[in-house]
């Protein structure tokens, strides 16, 4: 009996400057998830060109506040009218106070998620849209 086909991974870009984060987080989703990180950014210029270029595909896009320049809050603005509606937008940073999740969700983000101590809901919720992407949820 054929097994059925393995579903095809959550495309992810993620927008982090800082390097070790950055490798970790994609070793850790890549691992965890069935994901395939499709890019990277360091800071806010190249993330919008990056995700706004109509040949580039992201499913989930994961953006961090603070950049090497520009912010986490720059882009999701920039790509409040840019991405496809099935494409979905979470932050993950350590400056998490109320007033900047209400900021970030105000500007389009699905999940506000801090890096201290929601890696766990993370992984979840992008397991779940990985789930959602392969079902056609999307």
């Amino acid at each position: 009996m054929l097994s059925p086909p393995t579903p095809p991974p959550l495309k992810i870009y993620i927008v982090e400057d800082s390097r070790v984060i950055r490798e970790n987080l994609i070793a850790t989703l890549e691992e965890l998830v069935p994901a395939e990180v499709v890019g990277v950014a360091e800071d806010e210029t190249t993330a919008v060109q990056w995700l706004t270029a109509t040949r580039h595909v992201a499913e989930l896009v994961i953006v961090d506040i603070f950049l090497k320049s520009g912010s986490g809050l720059g882009v999701l603005r920039a790509l409040q009218d840019h991405l496809p509606h099935r494409t979905r937008v979470v932050v993950l940073s350590n400056f998490t106070t109320p007033e900047m999740r209400r900021r970030c969700l105000a500007l389009g983000a699905d999940q506000v998620f801090d890096k201290s101590y929601d890696i766990d809901a993370l992984i979840a919720y992008c397991s779940s849209s990985a789930r959602r992407a392969t079902a056609g949820g999307y």
